[in-house]
């Protein structure tokens, strides 16, 4: 068999066994946020355009159910109306989570078959920077 032949046999199996490579877990490093752009392997940075976000790695709203009452509160003026009291809080609230990733965050991504995109499935540690009220 010819040199050549053997060359390209070899050049055609890692062909196939390269385009069938099973989907893996990769970590990446949150570069940037708008656009958002991920760094893996300290080489390769993966555009907002090749990756798919999961909940945990993005705002998103959804829908709560709430039955409970306030605690007493008191308002300020010393009229009636605005004596202490509670009310109740019940039904089917729309909330936001405000869940993006921020710049140095650490990410797991899953790396489609064969393919360019990536699906961010969540971070390797807690949010970062965090400001509600108690945060």
């Amino acid at each position: 068999m010819s040199t050549q032949l053997v060359q390209t046999i070899q050049m055609l199996a890692k062909q196939t066994l390269d385009a069938s490579k099973p989907s893996d877990y990769v970590l990446g490093v949150v570069e940037a946020v708008n656009p958002l752009t991920i760094r893996i392997e300290q080489k390769e940075s993966i555009p907002e355009e090749f990756l798919i976000l999961t909940d945990a790695v993005r705002d998103y709203e959804v829908d709560i159910e709430v039955n409970h009452v306030t605690e007493n509160r008191a308002g300020g003026s010393g009229d009636a109306e605005f004596a202490s009291h509670n009310h109740g809080y019940v039904g089917r609230k729309k909330i936001k989570v405000y869940n993006s990733l921020h710049v140095g965050e650490q990410v797991i991504l899953i790396q489609q078959a064969g393919g360019q995109e990536f699906i961010v499935l969540s971070r390797v540690f807690n949010h970062t920077n965090l400001s509600g009220q108690w945060g």
